[in-house]
């Protein structure tokens, strides 16, 4: 019998796929790109919940720089019941990695009734979405049957990199030479995608007694890497199981920052870019309060001992497919060295009253 997979086997996997979907960038996205270059869209929306959600933002400043249009990402609750005034000028494709999330199968039907066709990207092509949509699109991600997905995340901020640079090159707005160069440097972020998760391990090792007395964690970022801070703050709370919550980098410090104590940790990503100087600001100002802040950064104004340091550069925008691990790895970690894999009692009582998932999903546990 194979041993059964963890979600640490699934982030070390994601380096590794990352550039084979580079490979196949032109085939993979071929479905969605067709359908959207068949006329001028002036917004593209993404509907999607959870780390789909995040995913989709990890990937939103490159969409729009490379696309010159505008990038909404919305939740499949709003979607249906709030926001949903689509007319001819927007592009529009809801996402579930699992294909089962039942919200996300109701925002393809509400989808179809404003009269647009219900695009649907999914991991899964044998799930529920495939009784809903008008299209089906795997997004190259393979298997992932842990719950608290990883690999997930990084495939599909991957793919909607890859759909915009096919996008931009049908669309003529950008030259093939240009788009060659984005993927070259797509590949290269593998590399730092697997030094970002081994020196995260090391800086765990380093920190045990810190990660795995969280009773709380801040993620801060900005630009790209919003969407990487949202995901590390579902992460860390999903698994941990601390109140867990993502700012904005300038907006952490007009408000959430009146609480903090000795007691809380944070994390900071620095996407080397303008923000860098503030980012360091910040964390100095935070270390004065507490000794629980930690940065993924090449910064040298940050000091070794609380940052995860990579070799070579990244340009911001694709930033995110080397730097979640950061957040994926001590979420592991710390969750696995606690050995609280298993969620209160009671809350076997909540997911019997409430449904997420459709009754085909199976959910496999670490």
């Amino acid at each position: 019998m194979s041993e059964k997979l963890t979600m640490m086997d699934y982030v070390k996997e994601s380096s590794r796929l990352i550039g084979d979907n580079v490979k196949r960038s032109y085939d993979l996205t071929k479905q969605l790109v067709d359908l959207y270059v068949e006329r001028e869209y002036k917004t593209i929306w993404i509907v999607a919940s959870g780390s789909s959600y995040n995913g989709s933002y990890c990937a939103r400043m490159f969409m729009r720089h490379y696309l010159k249009t505008e990038v909404k990402i919305v939740t499949p609750y709003t979607f249906v019941n709030f926001e949903n005034d689509v007319d001819e000028s927007d592009f529009v494709f809801v996402v579930s990695q699992s294909g089962c999330s039942t919200n996300a199968i109701d925002a393809l039907k509400r989808l179809k009734q404003t009269g647009k066709l219900g695009i649907g990207l999914t991991g899964n092509l044998n799930s529920d979405f495939q009784d809903v949509t008008d299209v089906l699109i795997e997004y190259g991600v393979g298997v992932e049957t842990v719950g608290y997905v990883t690999k997930g995340v990084t495939t599909l901020a991957e793919y909607l990199m890859l759909f915009s640079i096919e996008s931009a090159l049908r669309k003529k707005l950008m030259t093939l030479e240009e788009a060659e160069t984005l993927k070259l440097e797509i590949t290269q972020t593998a590399k730092i995608n697997h030094e970002v998760m081994v020196n995260t391990i090391a800086l765990f090792e380093k920190n045990i007694k810190t990660f795995t007395s969280m009773t709380n964690a801040y993620t801060m970022g900005c630009g790209a890497n919003f969407g990487t801070v949202l995901e590390g703050a579902l992460k860390i709370g999903e698994t941990v199981q601390v109140p867990s919550v993502a700012y904005e980098l300038e907006e952490f410090i007009h408000g959430p920052n009146l609480q903090i104590t000795p007691n809380y940790t944070l994390f900071f990503i620095d996407g080397n870019d303008i923000s860098s100087h503030r980012i360091a600001e910040i964390y100095h100002a935070s270390r004065a309060v507490t000794d629980r802040v930690f940065v993924l950064s090449n910064n040298p104004e940050i000091d070794d001992e609380h940052a995860v340091r990579y070799t070579g550069t990244v340009s911001e925008l694709l930033s995110p497919l080397a730097f979640l691990p950061f957040f994926q790895v001590i979420a592991f970690l710390a969750t696995d060295k606690l050995r609280i894999w298993l969620k209160h009692p009671l809350f076997a009582e909540f997911q019997n009253r409430v449904d997420a998932k459709s009754a085909s999903y199976v959910h496999s546990e670490t």
